[in-house]
């Protein structure tokens, strides 16, 4: 956790500001009743995202795949192998076949466009818990 009064922070990328809020309004300020409530931190850019990561303190990262001129997936990529202890990492893909993208960049969990706000709490709340990956290395599109 972030800080002893009891929140998490949460950092959401996208270059769209809409789909930033689509994110905060489905995980809310707190994804389950079993967890702490929840701060974000928004980044727009791909260096905002690192200077964040670098700092430390965030607990979960939501990466929007289909931002630009960075992609979601390939900040979650460059993560896993430049930031140590790598908070886990949550992609948004455009399309559930992308999935494949997803294993590619590391992403701890991934969600598909048209957002399901359930389905993208859910996946957050686990990775909050820690239970996040997928046991065999192979990731779930929800």
């Amino acid at each position: 956790m972030s800080s002893a009064d009891d929140t998490m922070t949460v950092l959401v990328y996208s270059d769209d500001a809409n789909t930033r809020a689509q994110v905060r309004m489905a995980i809310g300020r707190r994804p389950a009743a079993d967890l702490p409530r929840v701060e974000y931190v928004e980044c727009a850019t791909g260096p905002a995202v690192f200077a964040h990561l670098d700092r430390g303190g965030i607990d979960v990262v939501v990466l929007d795949a289909e931002a630009q001129p960075e992609g979601g997936l390939g900040i979650a990529r460059q993560a896993k192998d430049e930031i140590y202890d790598c908070p886990p990492l949550l992609a948004i893909i455009a399309r559930r076949d992308d999935g494949w993208l997803a294993t590619w960049s590391r992403a701890d969990a991934v969600v598909s466009q048209p957002l399901d706000p359930m389905a993208l709490a859910r996946a957050v709340a686990d990775l909050m818990r820690g239970s996040g990956a997928a046991p065999s290395g192979r990731l779930a599109v929800q």
